[in-house]
C-alpha cells in the first residue's frame, strides 16, 4: 500500500497593500486560535476571584438597583406602567456587553504587544476573540434578565413582548460589530496617542448618559429626536426594550441608519487597524 502523504500547509506572509484587507478565509483558518483566546480572556477575567463568573450577575444587578432607586424612584425618569427594575435591567445588560467589548478591544495592541511581536497570526483575531468572550458574560446576564422578565410577565405587570424578540441575535450582532469597530479604531490610535487610554473609561461613561440606559426616551423633545437617535447605540437599546417590554416605538428608519453607521465605523476601523499593524511594533 502506498503511504498516505501528509497534508502540507503553506502560509505566505506579505505586506498588506490594500486599505481594506479583511480576509475572512484566513480568519476562519485561525478559528481554533480565536477559541483559545476566548478561553484565555474569560478565564483571566475571573481568575483569583472568590465569586468567579458570579460577578457577571452581580454587576448588572447592583447597577440596576442603583438606577432603579436614583433615576427611577427619586428622579422619576423611568416610563410609567412598566416595572422599573426590569426596565433598567434591559438597558444595563446591553450596555455592559457594549462597554466590555469596547474597552477590551481598545487595548488590543498595547495589552498584547509581547505576543504580537513574536509570532504571526491575523491581528484581528484578538479583538474578535474579545467580542466573543464577552458574549459568555452577556449570556449569563441575559438569562438573569429573562428570569425577572418572566417573573413580572407571570405576575401580570404591564409588559407587552412582541414578535420582535426574534431579532435578539441580530441586535446582539449589531452591538458586537459596533463595539468592534469603535474599539479597533481606538486601539489603532492608542499606539501613538497614549492619552486616549486615560480617556476610554471617561468617554464610555459619557456615552452611556447619551444613550437611554438610565432614562426613558420619552423625555427627549421631538425637535432633538433625530440628533439624539444619531447615536448608533440608541436605536439598538430602543428596539430591544420595545421588543421585550413594549416601551415606545421601534423607529425603523433610525435603526436602519444605525446599521449604516455601524458598517461605516467597522470599515474605517479595519482600514486603520491594517495600516497601524504594519508599524505598531515601532511605536508600542
Amino acid at each position: 500500500m502506498n503511504a498516505i502523504e501528509p497534508k502540507r500547509f503553506q502560509t505566505w506572509i506579505t505586506p498588506k497593500r490594500k486599505l481594506l484587507d479583511f480576509n475572512l478565509k484566513e480568519l476562519w483558518r485561525y478559528r481554533d486560535l480565536i477559541l483559545l483566546f476566548v478561553r484565555r480572556t474569560f478565564v483571566a477575567q475571573y481568575k483569583q476571584t472568590i465569586l468567579g463568573p458570579a460577578w457577571a450577575v452581580i454587576q448588572p444587578l447592583f447597577t440596576t438597583v442603583i438606577f432603579t432607586i436614583v433615576f427611577g424612584n427619586l428622579a422619576g425618569l423611568a416610563p410609567e406602567g412598566v416595572p422599573t427594575f426590569v426596565f433598567y435591567m434591559s438597558g444595563s445588560v446591553l450596555w455592559n456587553y457594549f462597554s466590555g467589548c469596547l474597552t477590551g478591544t481598545s487595548t488590543t495592541f498595547t495589552a498584547n504587544a509581547a505576543i504580537l511581536g513574536k509570532v504571526y497570526f491575523p491581528r484581528l483575531v484578538m479583538p474578535i476573540s474579545t467580542v466573543i468572550s464577552n458574549m459568555i458574560s452577556f449570556a449569563i446576564q441575559f438569562c438573569f434578565f429573562l428570569f425577572f422578565f418572566t417573573y413580572y410577565l407571570i405576575a401580570g405587570d404591564s409588559i407587552h413582548p412582541n414578535g420582535l424578540v426574534l431579532l435578539t441575535p441580530l441586535l446582539l450582532l449589531h452591538l458586537a460589530l459596533l463595539s468592534l469597530g469603535v474599539g479597533i479604531i481606538i486601539s489603532a490610535l492608542t499606539t501613538k496617542y497614549r492619552d486616549l487610554v486615560m480617556m476610554i473609561s471617561f468617554g464610555v461613561q459619557l456615552w452611556m448618559y447619551a444613550t437611554p440606559i438610565a432614562y426613558d426616551m420619552a423625555i427627549i423633545p421631538e425637535k432633538y429626536l433625530f440628533t439624539y437617535m444619531a447615536n448608533p447605540v440608541t436605536p439598538i437599546v430602543n428596539m430591544f426594550r420595545y421588543a421585550y417590554l413594549g416601551v415606545g416605538q421601534p423607529y425603523w428608519e433610525h435603526y436602519g441608519l444605525s446599521i449604516i453607521v455601524t458598517l461605516c465605523i467597522l470599515i474605517l476601523g479595519v482600514i486603520l487597524f491594517n495600516r497601524v499593524e504594519k508599524t505598531f511594533m515601532d511605536t508600542v
